[in-house]
């Protein structure tokens, strides 16, 4: 239908990276999965592998493969999305693992991705998209939004086009720092539309300025079928819109949304409680801020810096290590504020106003950067002055002699042992020796809904449970008994 829109669920992946910094445990998703999957989205975006291998390991004490498979078998009806690709945006994995990690993607049914190469520069990601494709992958390939003296629409209409022409599945439109505003977009989404032909667009925007819900508006007009949204607690902030107001809106306009929304009242329940009773933050409506467009980064990373500056005694100059990242970004060449660029940006801000001297210490990222280790712009778009005031000690010399290693995987399976697991060896690579004990480690459901939830929820998992003919709840002076027929067993 011509006003159908569908929508893109990101509620436990970006979600739960946007305002739980990814501590969503595997039973957590799991109370909320198949009441997402009962709703007819398009697809749900579902695993991020390689952050969350790391994430869940060292810090929930689980593993991320329990997540993948638990989820998988309770999802019969939507398309389940991996998020990435197979060279980590954040460290330098081995190809071969990376390889190795999307093949245990689609054996276990993950045969769609959406990635990203953090410059837009399509022709270098040209090998990246064969190889995931070579696995069986489909690709929806971002398009990242930035502000910049060379943020232009000619820019825009040049890397579209670039993408494009390396046959996506989708392309997405991608405002990843919340910095899009509707006569913006109204101004950019032609030129996607004209540059990606007959690709389909997707729409994907961070809500850091408060307008992700009325650009979502603005392309559901202009002709994109696909928007990206989240269930609250886990929508809003500096997540995606939640999926309860654009489509009311977009019905309100005329459009047909193609979504059971009364199915997905369960799984905010159990996701509101759950952060309730874990201190989760639970996503709000944000107001308008300008400031964010003077230094573009990310609320969490903001977070982040004052933590850093804190540690040090030197709290009360947030403000300026905000400005500082404004000179640092212009001096990197403009750099897109999104993982791992935007990290290079804010610490060597941070260290630039810590030590007192610009670029007097710099760490090996930046090194890396300035290099060209993370994508060939900085090389010629950097000042060069500042790139070589930054190559200008030994330790940039040493990193200039540096290659990739690229083992095998018979090399890896050697090093690491030639009988494990293929999960085994990844958790090796990805998270380090120390973490094997925790292979096959998960939680359910019932580790997070508990007695402390609301009666329906409490009585939902007591029907489930077999051998007993009375229960009776009471609370104060009210009381509530159910009675098992006769030949009942529950």
């Amino acid at each position: 239908m011509a006003n159908e829109i569908k929508f893109i669920d990101t509620t436990i992946r970006d979600g739960s990276q946007s305002l739980w910094a990814l501590n969503m445990k595997t039973g957590m998703m799991l109370s909320a999965l198949p009441y997402l999957d009962a709703a007819g989205f398009d697809a749900i975006e579902f695993y991020a592998p390689s952050g969350q291998i790391r994430k869940m390991a060292h810090h929930l004490g689980e593993d991320s493969f329990e997540w993948l498979k638990l989820g998988m078998k309770l999802n019969p009806k939507t398309e389940l999305r991996v998020h990435g690709g197979i060279r980590g945006a954040l460290s330098k994995v081995p190809f071969s693992a990376g390889k190795l990690l999307m093949d245990m993607c689609v054996a276990y049914g993950l045969t769609v991705t959406r990635t990203s190469d953090p410059w837009n520069d399509f022709p270098s990601f040209a090998d990246e998209h064969s190889d995931i494709n070579k696995c069986g992958v489909k690709v929806v390939m971002n398009v990242i939004y930035s502000e910049s003296a060379k943020h232009t629409n000619e820019y825009y209409r040049e890397r579209v086009k670039q993408a494009a022409d390396l046959k996506p599945y989708r392309i997405c439109f991608k405002d990843v720092g919340g910095l899009l505003t509707p006569e913006r977009t109204r101004e950019l989404l032609p030129i996607f539309q004209e540059s990606a032909g007959d690709i389909e667009i997707e729409f994907h925007a961070h809500c850091n300025n408060g307008l992700a819900p009325l650009n979502a508006l603005e392309v559901a007009k202009g002709g994109v079928k696909y928007i990206h949204t989240s269930l609250p607690p886990l929508a809003n902030g500096t997540a995606q819109p939640s999926v309860f107001n654009v489509a009311q809106n977009l019905r309100a306009l005329g459009f047909d949304t193609v979504l059971d929304e009364a199915a997905l009242g369960p799984a905010m329940e159990n996701l509101t409680s759950i952060a309730h009773h874990h201190d989760m933050p639970i996503g709000e409506p944000r107001l308008f801020d300008q400031s964010i467009y003077h230094h573009q980064i990310p609320g969490g990373m903001i977070s982040n810096l004052a933590y850093q500056l804190r540690l040090v005694g030197m709290e009360d100059r947030l403000q300026e290590t905000l400005e500082e990242a404004v000179r640092v970004r212009a001096e990197f060449g403009y750099p897109i504020m999104v993982t791992p660029l935007s990290q290079f940006v804010g610490s060597q801000a941070a260290i630039n106003v810590i030590v007192g001297e610009r670029y007097k210490q710099v760490s090996d990222e930046v090194i890396q950067y300035a290099l060209g280790f993370w994508g060939r712009e900085p090389v010629t778009d950097m000042d060069q002055e500042v790139r070589a005031k930054i190559l200008d000690r030994g330790r940039a010399r040493e990193w200039a002699r540096w290659e990739q290693p690229e083992p095998s995987l018979k090399e890896l399976r050697h090093k690491y042992g030639d009988n494990i697991s293929d999960e085994e060896l990844l958790v090796r690579v990805y998270a380090g020796d120390d973490y094997v004990g925790l292979v096959g480690k998960g939680s359910q459901p019932g580790d997070f809904l508990s007695v402390r939830q609301p009666l329906v929820m409490l009585l939902d998992e007591l029907v489930k449970r077999r051998g007993f003919r009375h229960v009776v709840v009471q609370k104060g002076e009210m009381s509530l008994a159910l009675h098992g027929g006769q030949d009942s067993q529950s």
